[in-house]
């Protein structure tokens, strides 16, 4: 590297860094509330464009895919371009994506909308996810990257809700133009908050392919994807598991999924502090704690006030997985965080959608309840794949 981290982003421990990181926080946010925005709304968008809610569903489906192939790719080919030019531009192309979707009549023009969305979200991640150790000090690096993460985490409980009820108060199409017009305001934020920044050194595809083949990058990416998986497998039937194994009335699910995400923004911010400490020992505690938590569900969670309990307790151990699996990769990688972050988004996006094919796969054979079974072995199994072995230590920040 031929510039040394002070030379490329200045006065890294002064407010304008802090001031960045925040920025940066607001690009997931909304990357992630893109995303996720047709969840509340596919019933309206397949009545306007005239598709059925399945298809209305690919929405969301071809977004984490294209998200999940684009990650490993943008990176690479941004080679050395300022850090700062490049979340500019993807948020950019977040803007068309969301104003594409907005004015849609048919749904081939809704889904190139989404495409944009997924090669926008595949090139954020990776980068926001690896700034925050370059514009703080270290001993604020792991609270920075919590705050970064955390807009994964807000945008569930606050961004997702926000944009369904302006899609009912003034039409879905409002709710993306409104998403769009937010990517532009993030846009020229980072623009102006953010100091030039070099990639620490370029990324290239077969670099991506030997470092995802180094024994500690390799078992960051394994719990990664059994983790996210089996969530996502739970998560997608939380509404069933809620009314037929807990018993709760239809019209509290809202409110309990509002208390899921409340607590996963604090599960976000635990999660960070324990793992700027040492990921190796936070992820295994995480690990434990989701398989335990998932797999009493069926057993424990049989009235409405034990399901919301371990529904809470879910939320919060699922809240620290990206925070924590970012650290342990960074860890892993210390010299290579911007490729480690491509892979880690390639695996997680990917991980999301094969959740809900598993989930769905699992609930239509043999019901609900082996749903979290499911789910919980996953958890169980990526336990296993961290925990420490004899005769090996894991590198720590």
């Amino acid at each position: 590297m031929t510039e040394t981290l002070r030379e490329i982003v200045p006065g890294r421990s002064s407010l304008r860094g802090w001031a960045g990181v925040f920025a940066v926080a607001t690009a997931t946010f909304t990357v992630v509330t893109s995303e996720m925005l047709p969840v509340g709304m596919l019933t309206p968008i397949g009545r306007t464009l005239r598709i059925g809610e399945g298809t209305a569903g690919l929405t969301l489906t071809v977004t984490g895919l294209v998200a999940a192939v684009a990650a490993p790719l943008i990176t690479p080919a941004a080679g050395r371009l300022d850090r700062r030019v490049l979340l500019w531009a993807l948020m950019l192309l977040l803007a068309v994506g969301d104003f594409m979707a907005a004015v849609a009549d048919d749904f081939a023009v809704m889904m190139a909308g989404r495409v944009l969305i997924g090669l926008a979200m595949g090139g954020v991640w990776p980068v926001a996810a690896s700034l925050a150790p370059r514009l703080l000090p270290a001993r604020s690096a792991g609270t920075g990257t919590a705050l970064v993460f955390s807009g994964v985490a807000v945008a569930s409980v606050l961004g997702v809700p926000a944009g369904t009820s302006l899609g009912q108060v003034a039409g879905w199409r409002t709710a993306f133009a409104a998403a769009g017009l937010v990517s532009v305001v993030v846009a020229f934020a980072l623009a102006a908050l953010l100091p030039r920044m070099l990639a620490e050194r370029p990324v290239r595809l077969g670099a991506l392919a030997r470092l995802a083949g180094e024994r500690e990058v390799r078992t960051g990416l394994v719990a990664t994807a059994l983790l996210v998986t089996g969530h996502f497998a739970a998560y997608t039937y939380v509404r069933p598991v809620l009314e037929r194994i807990s018993g709760v009335d239809g019209g509290l699910i809202g409110a309990l999924l509002l208390a899921y995400g409340v607590a996963g923004v604090v599960g976000n911010f635990a999660g960070g502090a324990g793992a700027a400490r040492s990921p190796r020992r936070t992820l295994p505690i995480i690990c434990a704690a989701l398989a335990a938590t998932v797999l009493l569900v069926p057993e424990l969670g049989r009235t409405p006030a034990s399901g919301a309990a371990l529904l809470v307790l879910w939320g919060l151990a699922y809240g620290g997985v990206s925070v924590t699996t970012q650290a342990w990769l960074s860890a892993a990688a210390c010299q290579a965080r911007e490729a480690a972050s491509a892979l880690f988004v390639g695996v997680f996006n990917a991980a999301i959608a094969f959740g809900a094919l598993v989930g769905g796969r699992t609930a239509e054979a043999l019901g609900i309840a082996p749903v979290m079974w499911v789910a919980g072995a996953l958890a169980a199994a990526a336990l296993l794949a961290v925990l420490p072995r004899s005769g090996t230590t894991a590198r720590r920040r």
